[in-house]
């Protein structure tokens, strides 16, 4: 059984969590869709981000997938909690960035953009 690390990332708002619990939902993980509104969502459990609605802890889930074990990492998007973010791109075998159809690439998005090209290159040069 292959095990995959993947980070979710995108600017605040872009619907990363929302992304987490469809794949947690329909993977059989979780039993209901929560939502950062109604602030029932699986990862975002700690009362200050259920009070503001945003991701501020990177945290993470597991599922899963035919052949494979997917871990989840849910990242900030906000850009105060920016260090929360990098510091989870030690540990991924893969990277998603996640762009709002509707918002667009935001500033955040080419700096997410930046680390994670910083990222690949300095995996590749390791491996």
């Amino acid at each position: 059984m292959k095990r995959i690390v993947t980070g979710i990332l995108a600017h605040v708002d872009a619907g990363k969590t929302t992304c987490i619990e469809s794949m947690l939902y329909t993977s059989k993980t979780i039993r209901k869709l929560g939502r950062v509104d109604h602030q029932d969502a699986y990862l975002d459990y700690d009362n200050q981000e259920r009070e503001r609605g945003i991701t501020i802890y990177s945290k993470e889930a597991h599922f899963h997938w035919k052949d494979s074990e997917i871990y989840l990492i849910d990242t900030p998007g906000h850009v105060d909690f920016s260090s929360e973010m990098e510091r989870s791109l030690q540990v991924l075998d893969l990277a998603i960035l996640l762009i709002n159809g509707q918002d667009g690439i935001q500033s955040h998005t080419s700096t997410i953009w930046k680390c994670l090209k910083h990222w690949y290159y300095v995996k590749k040069k390791d491996s």
